[in-house]
């Protein structure tokens, strides 16, 4: 049984008197919290189909596994099966579309799209106060059909994805400009070689002399970002936008670099290149995901990656520069809750984060008592944090508990079994 509003109170009395004899304000934390918007990925809800030929195959490495009932089938239930996640969330969040989720009465060629394709989106995120985010699509396409797009050996190839890239930083200044609220815009690249390249520097050049020519155009209301990768289903031994390509991309255009931490080694988390690649870039993005043994896109779950991220975001004191989104897709169970449980598990690590007493444990580290400070982390993970969680999701009108998944499941049977 989820707790009543009485036990909520009372849990949370005990635990900011817990915390204010660590010196951390409870309330503060709190404040902090209902500052930052995650960017909720569209593409969980329909198992990254899109709009423009839902039946179309997946392509790009991608690859949804599961056949729960109730995936969304047009923009109407997908955007129907969003505001149930949304009113289980504590906090105001943005939305990240990718191109192919564009609504048009016939086919549009993806270097013709423009923002009047997304104008339904645009009115709904006005009408709920979203902000959107937004991805080009090069996978899933003829085009894309050999494994490259932007570092295509063919130069009208190229060309063709540079339009389309170009076409969507246009979109996600029109969704800024329309919105209030500056739209990041996410380049990511199927492109790489299953096998050993003989030449390695010539697609990299490619990409480079594309994505010059891609944000050639200076526009306001758009901040752009490209994402690397280790490796990928069809490109395991080489990605042309790896790492050190983008890292060093980023830093001479000044613009953001995305950590997805699927995107790198099982053993690597990306937790602690965060602090590294700030010193060098103004802001970064996240696509937040977990990996079991690869790029799997498991559902986020609260594990020692996830707070580990967290943590080296709010000690670096960097909630203003980087830009949380979620990038996973499970279509094995409910989709609803897929989003759901990754969304609050995220901002549960957070809300941990914020309530560590980050003065006292640097301090402890400046004056060399590491015992001290190893001794303070292990008990700040015994500590109420969850009664705080609690008293922010009551106070946001949002369910606590079991409570949430029997929202999901009411819907489920009003909604979802209908689609099959």
């Amino acid at each position: 049984m989820p707790p009543t509003e009485a036990q909520i109170q009372s849990a949370y009395g005990i635990a900011q008197e817990r915390y204010a004899a660590l010196g951390v304000d409870t309330e503060a934390a709190i404040q902090q919290l209902a500052g930052i918007f995650l960017s909720l990925h569209c593409w969980q809800g329909d198992d990254v189909g899109g709009f423009e030929n839902p039946s179309g195959e997946l392509t790009g490495g991608i690859a949804a596994t599961g056949n729960f009932p109730g995936k969304a089938r047009n923009p109407e239930e997908l955007r129907r099966d969003l505001d149930l996640v949304y009113r289980l969330l504590p906090g105001q969040h943005r939305l990240n579309l990718h191109a192919i989720y564009l609504e048009a009465p016939g086919k549009v060629e993806r270097n013709q799209i423009e923002p009047a394709h997304f104008s339904a989106w645009v009115d709904w995120a006005k009408a709920n106060h979203h902000g959107l985010d937004f991805n080009p699509t090069l996978f899933s396409h003829p085009l894309a059909a050999d494994g490259f797009t932007l570092s295509h050996h063919d130069p009208a190839i190229r060309q063709y994805w540079i339009e389309h890239c170009i076409a969507c930083r246009k979109i996600g200044d029109h969704f800024g400009r329309a919105l209030g609220t500056k739209s990041v815009t996410n380049i990511w690249i199927p492109d790489g070689y299953k096998d050993t390249p003989a030449d390695r520097m010539a697609p990299r050049r490619w990409l480079l002399e594309s994505l010059d020519q891609i944000l050639a155009e200076k526009l306001p209301h758009t901040l752009d970002a490209v994402e690397p990768k280790l490796f990928g289903l069809g490109s395991e031994s080489y990605v042309t936008g790896s790492m050190e390509f983008y890292t060093a991309y980023a830093v001479t255009r000044k613009i953001l670099l995305t950590l997805d931490s699927g995107h790198f080694h099982p053993t690597e988390t990306i937790a602690d290149k965060i602090s590294s690649l700030l010193l060098f870039l103004d802001e970064l993005l996240l696509h937040v995901s977990r990996g079991v043994r690869w790029d799997s896109d498991h559902v986020v779950t609260f594990n020692d990656d996830l707070q580990a991220i967290a943590q080296e975001i709010v000690r670096a004191g960097a909630l203003e520069r980087v830009h949380i989104g979620l990038d996973y897709f499970d279509a094995s169970i409910n989709r609803i809750a897929s989003w759901t449980i990754g969304a609050r598990s995220t901002l549960r690590a957070l809300l941990s984060a914020l309530l560590e007493p980050t003065g006292r444990l640097r301090t402890l580290e400046l004056e060399g008592d590491y015992s001290t400070r190893l001794a303070l982390q292990e008990e700040l993970k015994f500590m109420p944090f969850h009664a705080v969680w609690d008293a922010w999701c009551e106070r946001q009108g949002v369910p606590t508990g079991m409570d949430v998944l029997a929202e999901i499941k009411a819907y489920e049977q009003r909604e979802l079994t209908g689609r099959g």
